[in-house]
């Protein structure tokens, strides 16, 4: 695991660098989540083709530290990922990210496109009002979510996202999910749509359908459809996401 010092976030950021061949492929988890905890399998898989990856945990996720005073708004952990870039000296990358991760992976590569070769995202929030997570957690009040609201949630979590959740900063969750509801200007989806660059859209077939993945094949940009997996495809078909991320890039070498 290594770390650095991001100003930004005024913490210390934490990631993995598992060597591989070629540029890069860089991931950003989703809400309650940690890159260290999510992607291990996928990356390992061979599917993958043996590519490096770079694995972050966000600030208030995983490994890295957990300010009380950082917004974690998406568009202040977009500028922490393009942060942990620039110390790494890429100029070169392959960019993905899951649902929450995948906004954030939209708006760094809306920042930097000259470095981003192709850009990945499955079932990201592409709209402001969040998903069915982020609205229950945005409901309530911080400081109930912080001192209550995260405990009950963790006690109900008997999916894989609550060996994640559980090592998360409770005001870190609460403030990602209020972003997603929120939203931005202009919003994901345009960004998306307007990068300059190769992209595509990963979906769970059992989240289909969707009025995101649909705006996305209407304008169309590439769809990929996981089978036999849901919203957490990375624990759920990990070699299938494996394999997808692996084929759109080897469709771009």
């Amino acid at each position: 695991m290594n770390s650095f010092y991001s100003h930004h976030a005024q913490a210390q950021v934490r990631w993995q660098d598992l060597p591989g061949k070629g540029d890069p492929v860089v991931f950003i988890h989703g809400l309650g989540c940690a890159s260290s905890y999510e992607y291990p399998r996928v990356v390992a898989d061979p599917a993958f083709g043996g590519r490096r990856a770079i694995l972050i945990d966000l600030p208030g996720c995983g490994y890295s530290e957990r300010p009380a005073s950082f917004s974690y708004r998406t568009s202040d952990q977009a500028s922490v990922v393009v942060e942990l870039l620039d110390h790494l000296q890429l100029t070169a990358l392959w960019l993905y990210g899951h649902s929450m991760g995948g906004s954030i992976a939209i708006e760094v590569a809306a920042m930097i496109p000259e470095r981003v070769r192709a850009l990945a995202v499955s079932e990201p929030n592409f709209y402001r009002g969040g998903g069915a997570f982020s609205r229950e957690i945005a409901a309530q009040a911080e400081a109930d979510f912080v001192t209550c609201g995260y405990a009950v949630m963790l006690a109900k979590e008997k999916t894989p996202w609550a060996g994640s959740l559980q090592s998360d900063a409770p005001w870190a969750v609460w403030r990602g999910a209020k972003s997603l509801v929120d939203g931005i200007e202009p919003s994901w989806m345009a960004l998306f749509t307007q990068f300059p660059h190769p992209r595509t859209l990963i979906f769970g077939a059992l989240s289909l359908p969707d009025q995101g993945a649909q705006d996305v094949y209407d304008q169309g940009i590439d769809v990929r459809i996981i089978p036999q997996a849901g919203h957490s495809m990375s624990w759920e078909q990990p070699a299938a996401l494996a394999q997808a991320l692996a084929a759109f890039i080897s469709e771009l070498e």
